[in-house]
């Protein structure tokens, strides 16, 4: 399993995120985005902390759950803290 892909992503106080029909919904105090989620890969919440998962070890499987959990990372830090120079 990928490292990145496995890591559980902390969700801010200020920040939900919702998931229906296959959209994943963030919304913080900077905002709203929205991302469609592939069918290889599955998104849970627990409690604040959200879980990326992918169905099956197919290449294209492997490839969109290290995808789907950067561009959710993003997402949440875009509407929490919007863009910064923190390099």
């Amino acid at each position: 399993m990928s490292r990145i892909g496995k890591l559980p992503i902390t969700l801010p106080k200020d920040v939900t995120l919702t998931i229906a029909d296959g959209i994943a919904k963030v919304k913080g105090p900077k905002g709203e985005l929205s991302q469609s989620i592939m069918s290889d890969v599955t998104v849970n919440v627990v409690e604040d902390k959200v879980v990326v998962a992918r169905a099956n070890e197919s290449a294209s499987a492997r490839a969109l759950h290290c995808l789907t959990r950067a561009l959710l990372y993003n997402m949440i830090v875009g509407v929490s803290k919007g863009l910064t120079n923190d390099f």
